[in-house]
């Protein structure tokens, strides 16, 4: 079976809030959900590294049927455990889209170092930690690649237009 090449986002959030995961909303979800008017094929998300919190993030993915999507080789091969309690970032394919589970924005940002700058959002039925728009902003301007540098202005729009509604 093929797995998507967009992601399902709000599938994807529910799936991982209904399992309980801990995990904050970055990249360009993050954005789309406060509000920007971009677009993005993947869920980023930070996940909490600890032994619980990764046995149900693995537990979502087993049943999302993930595997790494840069494999030219075309092994389907699996996460592992020890992959989401590093520090890396992971780009998985799954049965709702490209999901990629970082378990660092950058060295030494991870879920706790980041809380600080999250905001809770709900879409009514489900709440999920979003990177502040600052922080997304910041993140972005610092990436170094093209399709960041130029979302930076749409998210910089939509904080201004956040922030005058006030």
């Amino acid at each position: 079976m093929s797995h998507p090449k967009e992601a399902d986002i709000a599938a994807l959030i529910r799936a991982l809030v209904e399992a309980r995961v801990e995990f904050i909303v970055v990249g360009g979800a993050a954005g789309v959900i406060h509000g920007a008017p971009i677009t993005t094929e993947d869920l980023d998300i930070v996940h909490r590294r600890t032994p619980d919190n990764v046995d149900r993030l693995m537990g979502v993915l087993e049943q999302l049927d993930a595997y790494h999507r840069h494999d030219l080789a075309n092994r389907r091969l699996k996460p592992t455990r020890a992959m989401l309690l590093g520090a890396g970032q992971i780009n998985l394919s799954t049965a709702l889209g490209p999901l990629d589970p970082l378990c660092e924005l950058s060295p030494g940002e991870g879920y706790e170092e980041l809380l600080a700058q999250t905001e809770t959002l709900s879409d009514g039925t489900l709440e999920m930690r979003v990177l502040t728009l600052d922080k997304l902003i910041e993140v972005k301007a610092s990436a170094g690649r093209d399709k960041d540098r130029l979302a930076v202005p749409v998210l910089i729009a939509t904080l201004q237009e956040r922030n005058q509604r006030k």
